[in-house]
């Protein structure tokens, strides 16, 4: 499984939103200094999440985004399927006398990688980074 840049931005955005939980609306140039992510493209993607309803955007001197649910009600993988579409294609295993194994090993591979990020929530990738930055060391999802 392949996550564009489009995905991998989407979760750093959701990430700091998820980090910012109950602190109210933050800035997208916030965001984007604090995760190192270019504003233009971030404002391309709260377009996308916003209309799948996992945003709140306000405009304004006082405005900027936020989660539109907690943290842990939001999986990695719906974030990840809303901006790359859905994750689980049929994956192409060539024509030779072992394709049907090879077939269904990606086939397993991809179930897997679907349930983990599934398993995952916003919540739990934000306690992650918290603890990498106060340099906690082990922990895994």
């Amino acid at each position: 499984m392949k996550v564009s840049t489009k995905g991998r931005y989407g979760l750093q955005l959701m990430l700091e939103l998820a980090l910012q939980w109950g602190r109210g609306p933050v800035l997208v140039a916030t965001i984007a200094q604090r995760q190192g992510l270019p504003p233009k493209y971030l404002h391309v993607l709260l377009g996308s999440l916003k209309a799948a309803g996992l945003l709140k955007v306000q405009r304004g001197p006082s405005g900027g985004c936020e989660l539109s649910r907690a943290p842990s009600r939001i999986q990695v993988l719906e974030i990840l399927e809303i901006l790359e579409g859905r994750l689980d294609g049929e994956p192409d295993s060539g024509d030779g006398a072992g394709s049907q194994v090879v077939a269904a090993l990606l086939a397993r591979s991809q179930a897997a990688s679907r349930a983990l990020l599934a398993k995952c929530s916003l919540a739990d990738l934000a306690d992650q980074q918290q603890a990498l930055e106060a340099g906690s060391a082990g922990y895994a999802i």
